[in-house]
């Protein structure tokens, strides 16, 4: 894939510090990470989450949401996740984006000034029209919830 393949959406934005503005890591990457924007170490004790900024403003295009996610790495190595994922980010918030990170493990877990601690993946979001009907189509699968299909 070339980069002409690739399809760019301009988000507008204002930064506290430039150098923490969001970065694709690889030319493939849908998720572009986000950064701590902290003047000094912040702890998230275990079992608990902490509302860390990212120092971010964003106008993103009527159409289009922001999905704030975990970062695998971390949460692999270190049982740190975004609590509320994936968190959105509507088009019409002005304020700074914050991220919820949660500590899933049993030691406490310090995030650094600068530190990659999530990822932004831009994705199109529709808003529906909400129709009543009488009666719904059927269906194969019918009123089946969870684990209706088996375990395997």
């Amino acid at each position: 894939m070339s980069s002409e393949d690739i399809k760019y959406v301009d988000i507008k934005y204002k930064a506290k510090d430039e150098e923490l503005l969001p970065v694709y890591s690889t030319p493939g990457a849908a998720g572009a990470d986000l950064r701590a924007c902290i003047d000094e170490p912040i702890v998230i004790s275990a079992h608990s989450a902490k509302l860390i900024p990212t120092g971010l403003f964003l106008e993103i295009p009527p159409g289009f949401e922001v999905q704030v996610r975990p970062r695998s790495g971390l949460a692999l190595k270190s049982q740190i996740t975004v609590l509320n994922s994936p968190g959105t980010i509507d088009s019409d918030y002005r304020g700074e984006l914050q991220v919820i990170l949660m500590n899933h493990s049993e030691v406490d877990f310090m995030v650094t000034p600068g530190m990659r601690i999530a990822q932004m993946v831009v994705a199109r979001a529709l808003q529906a029209h909400f129709v009543p009907v009488e009666e719904l189509a059927t269906s194969v699968r019918g009123s089946g919830g969870f684990g209706h299909t088996g375990t395997n």
